[in-house]
């Protein structure tokens, strides 16, 4: 297992970080700068749309998965081995894997990433499309309008294509139309959440690190064995939000911009439709895994656009109504802000851990500890609001 973790996250790292530098060092010359302005906390002009690094780590990770399995798959067939050959390659006849654990590993699960390599490049395909359209964003700033209609089309696509929720639903209009808002939620709830130096996409990684760690210890119902795609797939993940972080860390020196918040928002919402996470074998308040991983990302985006709209004002309208601006208005630095967050997002998402392994009465246990965490960021929330009001009216009556 340490060779699918290692294999999976270092590609992706050194890509992300190495595009990372150009990224900066060109930024100025492909108009990808974010400039200061009154609702911005930085001063100078900083590179931005490093989601391009993020989306050129998992590309090359995948490409160089795609090269080596159907290099192994080749070499199988060339020995006449039948496509579903479970048995080891002769080590003599094949040097790479000569006393390697990685091939040892690998081998046996060849057929079925070759099967799920169709379904990967769709993904990536369509991950594609929201990376160019938060860069189009970026560059030029689209209506919202205009990209939510996109992102909706583009998630609807994904649905079509197989990639649904179930919920134990039998009604395909229902579980798809929860599906497509999954989806959109994730990449505008991502969106959202990137207001401060290395805050989405380090809650991305913790998430992400997570729901992996939660797929590759809950069997597939089907086969009994590890979700390797979605594991993989999520580490890859992993691998390349590190490499960007190393830019993004306080104070940032690189953005991830809309293609970046749109890019893993699109990647965490579909690759967890595909995940099983209950079904024979696993209880089915599993399924309720996502949701504890995602807790705070999502109270976030649900708060935030219920003051917008209790206020008259567009869910899209930028503010300082966030969680990390609550905190920061109580006195902690923005790095402490951003590591709070990061702390609740754990503390939360290591009940999804336990949750195919616990009864009902301890799913019970582990929601409620994600509801208490929840209940203190609101009280931390209220008392930040008291005091920015109590500082606003006290400013109205000195002007008096």
């Amino acid at each position: 297992m340490i060779w699918l973790v290692l294999g999976s996250i270092v590609p992706g790292l050194l890509i992300s970080l190495a595009v990372g530098y150009l990224i900066r060092r060109y930024a100025s010359r492909w108009g990808l700068l974010d400039r200061p302005s009154q609702r911005k906390d930085h001063n100078l002009a900083v590179a931005t749309s490093g989601g391009l690094a993020i989306w050129a780590g998992m590309m090359a990770a995948f490409l160089g998965l795609q090269i080596a399995v159907s290099s192994i798959d080749r070499m199988q067939r060339s020995f006449g081995m039948s496509p579903d050959s479970v048995e080891a390659i002769p080590p003599d006849l094949y040097p790479p894997l000569q006393g390697t654990a990685w091939g040892q590993f690998v081998q046996p699960h060849i057929q079925g990433l070759l099967r799920q390599l169709p379904h990967l490049w769709l993904l990536l395909a369509a991950a594609t499309v929201m990376m160019i359209l938060g860069l189009a964003d970026d560059r030029f700033g689209l209506d919202w309008r205009l990209r939510m209609g996109i992102q909706t089309v583009v998630a609807g696509f994904m649905v079509w294509q197989g990639w649904r929720l179930s919920l134990f639903i039998e009604v395909p209009v229902v579980t798809g139309a929860l599906s497509v808002l999954w989806i959109v939620g994730l990449v505008n709830t991502f969106n959202m959440l990137d207001n401060m130096d290395g805050l989405s996409a380090g809650v991305a990684a913790i998430a992400a690190t997570l729901l992996a760690a939660v797929i590759l210890s809950a069997p597939d119902p089907i086969t009994k064995g590890p979700q390797l795609f979605v594991g993989g797939f999520l580490l890859v993940l992993v691998g390349a939000l590190l490499g960007f972080l190393w830019h993004n860390c306080p104070p940032a020196r690189l953005f991830m911009g809309d293609a970046g918040s749109y890019l893993i928002g699109f990647c965490l919402g579909t690759i967890t439709i595909s995940a099983t996470f209950a079904g024979e074998g696993l209880p089915p308040h599993a399924i309720l895994a996502p949701l504890c991983v995602l807790a705070v990302p999502l109270y976030d985006t649900v708060t935030v656009v219920w003051i917008r709209w209790r206020e008259g004002r567009s869910p899209f309208h930028a503010d300082r109504n966030h969680i990390s601006h609550r905190l920061v208005d109580l006195g902690l630095s923005k790095r402490q802000a951003v590591l709070t967050i990061y702390a609740a997002t754990a503390v939360c998402g290591m009940g999804a851990f336990f949750l195919h392994r616990t009864s009902t009465r301890g799913a019970v246990l582990i929601l409620l500890l994600v509801a208490a965490v929840l209940f203190a960021i609101a009280t931390v929330e209220l008392t930040a609001r008291k005091r920015r009001t109590s500082a606003v009216a006290g400013s109205d009556s000195t002007r008096r």
